[in-house]
């Protein structure tokens, strides 16, 4: 569609925009062309019946509209008159029929569209969920591209969504070919400025190279390459170039040979070999006259379209609701999701989109020198408080709250969002995680020094130990009796020494004493933890008796070696080699 072979040469001046370009531009968006895109997608997938075009074309809206960009739907009108032979050549229509279009074509009036078609269907399909988004339509004259030209040029909208490149030739300043969602999203973008100061072409050069190239209005010129008709329209130059045409027709471009399959064109004095046909006379056989030209150059020039004072395009340009009880119908009945899907994919956009007209209401008035206070804006900040920093994509983001009106708990956006709408709102969430990790350090114990510390872990350690070494996987602990948990403690045991004897008292659960056969006269028996098999010299039976009042627990310690399991041995062993070692680290 458009002009053959003009995205080649418009190539050098494509570029590649970040889709947060778009943030806070109003831009058209002609939707035949939209829904041709998704529908090569959707054939290429899976049947037209399960509506992939509509649900691609369902999150390119919600992702234009987060970023506050207000969209403006453009639909073909009537078939112009000068069309009628391109639409039917598109329709596969026969040849005779064609030929009675090409006849009659001059006298033919504009075609109404069918609006029974399975495209008509989709288009209507498209501009219910525009609506339901609160996206406008404005349904053109004849051609969509050339009402969005019309909005571009009286600076209506900032551009225009449109893969015809014809639009160009309307007159349109910036155009967006393409858009790419997710990670890294971006928009095709190309700039009329560009074109002019990069190739050399303006709007009459472009519309002279429709003319020797072809277009949906004319066949152009049989055998014209794209390298000979850019060389043609450059010497000529873009202010003389349809001058040319209107006094001359294209006979300039013609130069009789006695050749039947080569022709020369001569430009400025240089010549530029062509390979085309050549009728009896010598000239280039062109398939229409140059009065046909005439009224392609009168095509592009003056277009029908809807004025920019009339009420047809005010009406498009008044910002429209958010309808979300119709919007959960038609996601329903398009895409069969439940509400709270269609909820979980339009709310948070509706919130950020929000958020960005309030940073840019703030801007602006800040631009004026005219700094309010963000509690005394007339309007309420969507964010009702910060939660966490986030990043999504290597990028920093916030997740916030939100006002209870968007009936969303929360969503995440981009963190310098935040600080254009709402910087208080940064400032209270620091505020606040500094205040926290302070209390936080209040709330901390205190650690006690070191001796105490090395004392701690040695008593946990040592008691570790002996209930190890006590114990048996043969024979259960037996041997042990319950002290009574009114014995008093009085053990005290230094680990600071190297060699730390033990002194195995009565009243600890872990203490063991050892004595001969004289309850009196305890004799203290020393375990050295650092040997790797302890022994106890004496042996005494496990009984409980009385002295001076209170309960004592005599334990067997004498046990041998080899009456214990070579797995307890083992852990006794690798235990006091840990010991060991954490005494070595704090000495």
């Amino acid at each position: 569609m458009g002009v053959k072979n003009l995205w080649d040469v418009l190539e050098q001046c494509k570029k590649t925009l970040p889709l947060h370009h778009l943030h806070n531009k109003r831009v058209c968006i002609d939707l035949s062309c939209w829904i041709v895109q998704l529908q090569n997608v959707n054939k290429s997938h899976c049947p037209i019946n399960n509506k992939l075009y509509l649900a691609s074309l369902f999150h390119r809206l919600r992702a234009l509209i987060a970023l506050n960009c207000s969209l403006i739907f453009v639909t073909d009108g009537s078939i112009p008159a000068i069309k009628l032979s391109t639409y039917r050549r598109r329709l596969n229509l026969r040849p005779e029929a064609q030929d009675g279009a090409n006849s009659h074509s001059q006298n033919l009036s504009s075609l109404k569209r069918n609006m029974g078609s399975e495209f008509s269907c989709m288009i209507k399909e498209a501009k219910l969920l525009g609506l339901a988004l609160g996206i406008p339509c404005l349904d053109g004259i004849e051609e969509a591209e050339a009402q969005c030209t019309l909005l571009n040029l009286e600076s209506l909208c900032d551009g225009c969504f449109s893969s015809d490149s014809d639009i160009f030739l309307f007159g349109a300043r910036t155009v967006y070919r393409d858009i790419c969602l997710g990670e890294g999203g971006h928009v095709v973008c190309y700039e009329m400025d560009d074109i002019k100061r990069k190739l050399g072409y303006g709007r009459n050069s472009l519309i002279s190279l429709a003319l020797l190239l072809g277009s949906d209005y004319t066949q152009g010129v049989r055998g014209l390459g794209l390298e000979a008709a850019c060389h043609i329209v450059k010497s000529v130059g873009d202010n003389d170039i349809l001058r040319k045409i209107a006094s001359e027709g294209l006979s300039f471009t013609r130069k009789k040979k006695n050749s039947k399959k080569q022709g020369q064109v001569k430009c400025n004095d240089k010549e530029t070999t062509l390979s085309c046909k050549v009728n009896m006379n010598g000239g280039i056989q062109n398939s229409q006259t140059d009065d046909q030209y005439l009224r392609v150059v009168e095509a592009y020039m003056n277009p029908k379209c809807h004025s920019a004072d009339s009420d047809v395009v005010h009406r498009a340009l008044v910002q429209r609701p958010f309808q979300h009880e119709q919007l959960q119908r038609l996601c329903s009945r398009f895409f069969e999701w439940p509400p709270k899907k269609t909820d979980e994919y339009i709310l948070p956009k509706i919130a950020e989109r929000d958020l960005r007209r309030f940073a840019y209401l703030r801007s602006t008035s800040s631009q004026l020198d005219v700094n309010i206070p963000m509690k005394e804006v007339p309007v309420k900040c969507p964010v009702s408080a910060i939660i966490k920093r986030r990043k999504v994509h290597g990028r920093e983001c916030f997740e916030v709250l939100w006002e209870e009106l968007y009936r969303i708990k929360s969503s995440v956006v981009p963190s310098d969002l935040v600080e254009s709408a709402c910087p208080e709102k940064i400032k209270e969430f620091d505020d606040k995680r500094a205040l926290e990790k302070k209390n936080q350090r209040k709330s901390r114990p205190k650690k006690s020094g070191k001796q105490c510390s090395l004392t701690e872990i040695d008593q946990k350690l040592q008691h570790l130990l002996l209930d190890i070494e006590l114990g048996s996987e043969s024979s259960p602990m037996s041997s042990r009796e319950v002290i009574s948990d009114q014995m008093p403690t009085a053990t005290e045991v230094n680990f600071m020494n190297r060699d730390p004897p033990i002194i195995l008292d009565s009243d600890c659960r872990a203490t063991m004493l050892c004595q001969e056969t004289d309850i009196t006269a305890p004799k203290h028996e020393v375990i050295d933890l650092l040997s790797p098999s302890p022994q106890v010299q004496s042996r005494v039976v496990s009984r409980c008796t009385q002295m001076n009042d209170q309960h004592i627990t005599i334990i067997d310690l004498s046990e041998s070696e080899n009456e214990r399991s070579p797995e307890h041995v083992k852990k006794a062993r690798e235990l006091r080699l840990f010991l060991a070692s954490i005494r070595d680290d704090f000495n």
